[in-house]
């Protein structure tokens, strides 16, 4: 039977529920249990592909193609898993399959309402993506806090669960946010009480508080605090500010989170403990080692959280080759000079939509073209690289039909599958597909394999009307699908480090499996690290 542990969250939003779930999974993972993760969000669009990454983050896409919540890929990473586009359930979803079983006849004589019908539609989901793969522990997180009214219907449907399920199978861990104030010297615990009393005004008692601070919290709040919340005082567990959030199973371990969930549930290890593998990649993260700048080109840099899979795979890879990341956050928007560029180690051009931003994109890559320093083009970055590579090798004015439909050379052009489709949301080319790689290429260099199995999210593709015209000029066609339609990845002779691929490498990378073109991009930019320092001397 599977047993589910329910996350709700307090206090604030963006408190860190996605990541204390995480890291929670991966202390069971260390147990040898089969775990997998749900993430629930109240709002009403049907997946997280149309909003706006100023508002919502970065678009995380799985590998069967649902675009869904960035926690999904927080879930991913620590788990070490590969979870269904299902896994993220949202209003939208569960209110539409309603609508169309009351279109189909299925609730004839009754009147349709949020009980019972919605929320056993939520139960279904829950349970149906929990029972795969003989799975020993579903993770739910309940997206936004508690007292948003979008929320209710899915406390409602878990509070059903735990007393359909039984006790000793379902549980709940209430993450707070417990504020310092400095005027007055000490950790507000007011905020944790209203919050779970609110939780348990919906007839949901926490079984454990988590709770986030800036600064440790001492024995004598954690005890007001299970007191005041009505809870174990072994139970109520601090997770302060850390620099790195793989820290934090390391953090939730030491104070006996694991053991406490093993007893509270009845669980049964299938393995010793053995939390080695993680603590070593905790400590290369940590450790001093040189450091390499790469500097993120893009349209939405003022929200790290827009390039969170890209953020992580960078580190993921740099503690592989031993050194330390810095990235440098650059606009697209801005007016770019030479001197944005000179404390660089390399470049990366990530995706994104619309035209905004290009030009500034299409500056960098003439830099890092015509300067020799390596620079990474994912998806729209891969596009800029072609649009850049055909103007400077006489196709003046070349240009993406996204951004100019009259561009006298359109070397990037719309799929033809595209064409007819009208509808904005889950309608491109979405999640994993093939591709070939060439040997001899630096694509084949890091992958040592000539197919791979890649993330996709665009609509748009190299013009294959101009192929021949840009390998005749260089550009090297590295990579491609089965059928040597889609042009996958191109790379540039010449130059040291020059790569643009048409997916998402970095929806794949886990901490301890860095995606191998993040690697090769890594030892790359530390090359041209010591080039540029041996050249100061």
């Amino acid at each position: 039977m599977v047993k589910y542990i329910i996350f709700t969250g307090g206090v604030v939003s963006s408190v860190g529920k996605g990541i204390t779930l995480a890291s929670i999974g991966r202390i069971l993972r260390s147990y040898g249990l089969r775990v997998t993760a749900i993430k629930i969000d109240p709002y009403l669009n049907w997946d997280a592909g149309t909003l706006n990454p100023y508002q919502h983050g970065e678009v995380f896409v799985t590998e069967d193609g649902m675009e869904t919540d960035l926690d999904i890929g927080h879930y991913e990473r620590f788990l070490d898993v590969n979870l269904p586009g299902e896994a993220n359930i949202t209003t939208g979803k569960v209110y539409l399959s309603v609508i169309k079983k009351e279109r189909e006849g299925k609730f004839l004589g009754s009147c349709v309402q949020i009980i019972p019908h919605v929320t056993d539609e939520i139960k279904r989901r829950i349970r149906n993506i929990s029972e795969r793969d003989d799975n020993d522990v579903a993770l739910v997180e309940v997206g936004g806090t508690v007292g948003d009214i979008e929320g209710q219907p899915f406390l409602e449907a878990l509070r059903q669960l735990k007393n359909e399920e039984n006790y000793e199978n379902v549980m709940f861990i209430h993450v707070t946010y417990v504020p310092y104030l400095k005027s007055a010297g000490e950790l507000k615990t007011k905020p944790t009480q209203h919050s779970t009393k609110e939780l348990r005004s919906m007839g949901i008692n926490p079984d454990m508080i988590i709770c986030r601070s800036e600064i440790p919290i001492d024995v004598n709040t954690k005890n007001k605090i299970a007191h005041f919340c009505d809870v174990e005082p072994n139970a109520v567990i601090n997770v302060p500010d850390v620099s790195s959030i793989y820290e934090v199973p390391l953090i939730l371990n030491k104070q006996n989170v694991g053991e406490y969930i093993i007893n509270r549930l009845n669980l049964k290890p299938r393995s010793p403990f053995d939390m080695s593998r993680w603590e070593k990649i905790v400590k290369m993260m940590k450790v001093k080692k040189p450091s390499v700048t790469v500097g993120i080109v893009g349209k939405y840099v003022e929200l790290e959280d827009s390039y969170i899979s890209i953020r992580e795979a960078l580190r993921h890879a740099a503690a592989k080759v031993g050194v330390n990341v810095n990235i440098e956050w650059i606009s697209a928007d801005k007016d770019l000079k030479k001197e944005n560029f000179e404390n660089l180690d390399s470049i990366l051009v990530p995706g994104g939509f619309g035209s905004r931003g290009v030009e500034g994109k299409l500056k960098v890559i003439r830099h890092a073209m015509n300067n020799k320093v390596p620079i990474f083009g994912i998806c729209l970055g891969m596009q800029c690289m072609v649009i850049e590579f055909a103007r400077q090798h006489g196709l003046k004015n070349a240009n993406s039909t996204e951004f100019d439909k009259n561009t006298p050379y359109p070397v990037i052009d719309l799929m033809e599958e595209q064409k007819k489709i009208r509808k904005m949301g889950g309608t491109m080319r979405l999640g994993a597909y093939p591709c070939k790689i060439k040997k001899g290429t630096i694509s084949y260099d890091a992958y040592k394999k000539d197919l791979v199995y890649e993330r996709h999210r665009h609509r748009y593709e190299v013009n294959n009307e101009y192929r021949d015209i840009l390998e005749e000029e260089g550009l090297v066609i590295a990579g491609v699908s089965p059928d040597n339609f889609l042009v996958e990845i191109i790379e540039l002779e010449d130059h040291p480090w020059f790569l643009g691929c048409q997916f998402h490498p970095e929806f794949k990378s886990r901490p301890n499996r860095p995606h191998p073109l993040f690697v090769s991009f890594i030892e790359a930019s530390l090359n041209n690290k010591k080039l540029r320092d041996r050249d100061k001397k």
